[in-house]
């Protein structure tokens, strides 16, 4: 559920109506409702009702400032994978101890600002990150809570680049080799082993990838315990899918995704973390962006917006697809065309949909791309010199740009000339 709803003819998000938005703002922008983040926290922290827990949000879905206080304010720890998004959780007001650094390639410089600014724990995935943070530990008299991420080698059934969990991929330590792993951080002066991390992947629509996973973390839970490890947390990551269609499939729900979590492990004494990104973020926003052209091709009707693969690279890295509707509303019973619509960078990638079926549009409606506020504004980029797009958010009758459009002069004020090419 979100709360993007047609009223009167028009689209709103929650009690502010879009197109009074988009004639301030300008298209394209970023939508977010404040409403539709905190009720997909609530279903997170309320599944887990019962046992030990802490809801985590993936920084990386979208992190902008006010995004992060949203969530932090009703309690949430955040999910961050570089020195930048640390920051911003700080920035945010999150505390240290409800921020957990994951990601393989954390380095030296990143490892010291955490330390020093608090943190939760790291999530290791190697050897030799293990390493560099124990040296960094005890360089700064500190003591780095620490889980070792294991990779279970379970197929999450997703899309290949965002598959985590198998032998293959990049991530974590080879759960067979767990034991020969957390021995080896024991020994090490500056480290505290607190429990174990797995992820397995994202826009997971189905729940036994994740028992299985689970239920080789359980026994490495105990056996590790033998092994005289004092596992007392269990980080099981983020991954659970988002409708991006309105279509009866839909994904398991948190209530049932927290079931099974309570089936699988709740019986271990351990805290559980989560760390869900885009189930939070993904339908709490939406792209909204004008028609520039209607252009008839050979075979095909042609959609040219003012958004672009810059803008909303999805479609083109992952052949994602988005749900795209008229901001306003369609007359009852009209019929549907089927148009290609693209956006206006010189990319034949720069295509959102093919033969999508719409209602007719002009030159100068606005549409709305929805389920797009997890990885959208923040995999955004400025080719072919096209300023970031605004992110604006919502409460109730309320907005607020909570990201400016830069002016193309900022852009390109931010280059510099060496001095043999000044005059």
């Amino acid at each position: 559920m979100d709360h993007f709803l047609y009223r009167d003819g028009t689209l709103y998000a929650e009690d502010a109506e879009i197109t009074e938005i988009a004639a301030q703002v300008g298209t394209p922008f970023y939508l977010y409702s404040s409403a539709t983040l905190t009720r997909h926290f609530r279903l997170f922290d309320e599944a887990l009702e019962g046992i030990d827990h802490l809801v985590c949000y993936a920084v990386k879905a979208a992190s902008n400032q006010a995004i992060l206080k949203t969530l932090g304010d009703l309690g949430a720890g955040m999910d961050v994978v570089s020195a930048g998004e640390y920051a911003r959780a700080r920035a945010a007001g999150v505390p240290g101890d409800r921020i957990v650094f994951s990601g393989i390639g954390k380095t030296a410089d990143e490892m010291r600002m955490a330390l020093t600014g608090g943190i939760r724990q790291f999530n290791v995935e190697s050897e030799p990150e293990m390493t560099a943070l124990n040296a960094v530990a005890l360089e700064l008299g500190k003591i780095a809570p620490i889980t070792v991420r294991v990779n279970p080698d379970v197929d999450a059934k997703t899309h290949a680049k965002i598959a985590t969990g198998k032998s293959e991929n990049k991530f974590g330590i080879p759960i067979s080799r767990a034991r020969e792993v957390y021995a080896m951080a024991a020994k090490m002066k500056g480290l505290k082993v607190i429990g174990i991390d797995v992820h397995i992947g994202s826009q997971l629509t189905e729940l036994d990838p994740f028992r299985q996973a689970y239920e080789k973390v359980a026994d490495l839970t105990k056996t590790l315990r033998e092994d005289g490890h004092e596992i007392t947390r269990l980080d099981l990551g983020g991954g659970l899918g988002i409708p991006y269609t309105h279509s009866n499939d839909r994904p398991p729900l948190p209530t049932e995704y927290g079931a099974m979590i309570k089936e699988t492990l709740g019986n271990l004494g351990c805290e559980i973390e989560i760390e869900p990104g885009r189930l939070i973020a993904g339908n709490a926003g939406v792209l909204i962006s004008k028609v520039i052209y209607m252009k008839s091709g050979e075979d095909r009707e042609f959609v040219i917006l003012d958004a672009a693969m810059n803008d909303l690279i999805r479609p083109a890295m992952y052949e994602a697809h988005h749900d795209i509707i008229p901001v306003t509303e369609a007359e009852a019973g009209i019929e549907q065309q089927e148009y290609d619509i693209v956006g206006p960078v010189c990319e034949t990638g720069d295509t959102f949909a093919k033969s999508r079926a719409m209602p007719p549009l002009v030159a100068g409606d606005l549409v709305a791309f929805r389920s797009a506020g997890a990885y959208g504004a923040v995999m955004a980029s400025e080719y072919n010199t096209r300023p970031l797009i605004p992110e604006v958010l919502v409460m109730g009758d309320q907005y607020a740009v909570i990201r400016a459009r830069p002016t193309l002069e900022d852009m390109i004020n931010r280059d510099t000339l060496p001095t043999w090419l000044e005059d």
